[in-house]
C-alpha cells in the first residue's frame, strides 16, 4: 500500500460538506466532523432519506512527498476555498468563518 497524503471533501445527504486531511491515504477514513452537528442535521431530513443515503468522498489533492505542514496548509486552503467552515455550507469549525 502506498503512503500518500490527501485532502478530501465529504458531501453528506444534508448537502453540507466537510474538508479533511489524511496522512495515509486510507480509502475508509471519512474524517472527524462534529457528529452532534451532523446528527442534528440528519434528524431534519425526510425519513426515507434517513433510511437510505449516500456519503461521497472526493480527493481534492494528494501528494507522496508533501510534509505534514504542507498537508495542513493545503487542508486550510481547501476549507477556505469551499467555505466548509461556513455553518450554512459545511461542518468544519476551524478556521473560524468570518462571513
Amino acid at each position: 500500500m502506498r503512503k500518500v497524503k490527501q485532502v478530501y471533501k465529504i458531501t453528506y445527504p444534508t448537502n453540507k460538506i466537510y474538508i479533511g486531511k489524511d496522512a495515509y491515504g486510507s480509502f475508509r477514513y471519512f474524517g472527524s466532523p462534529n457528529m452532534e452537528l451532523v446528527s442534528t442535521d440528519f434528524l431534519n431530513l425526510p425519513k426515507d432519506v434517513q433510511m437510505d443515503y449516500t456519503i461521497r468522498k472526493e480527493i481534492l489533492w494528494e501528494s507522496e512527498t508533501a510534509t505534514e505542514k504542507e498537508l495542513s496548509e493545503k487542508e486550510v486552503e481547501m476549507i477556505k476555498k469551499f467555505q466548509s467552515n461556513n455553518p450554512d455550507i459545511g461542518y468544519n469549525q476551524w478556521p473560524k468563518f468570518k462571513g
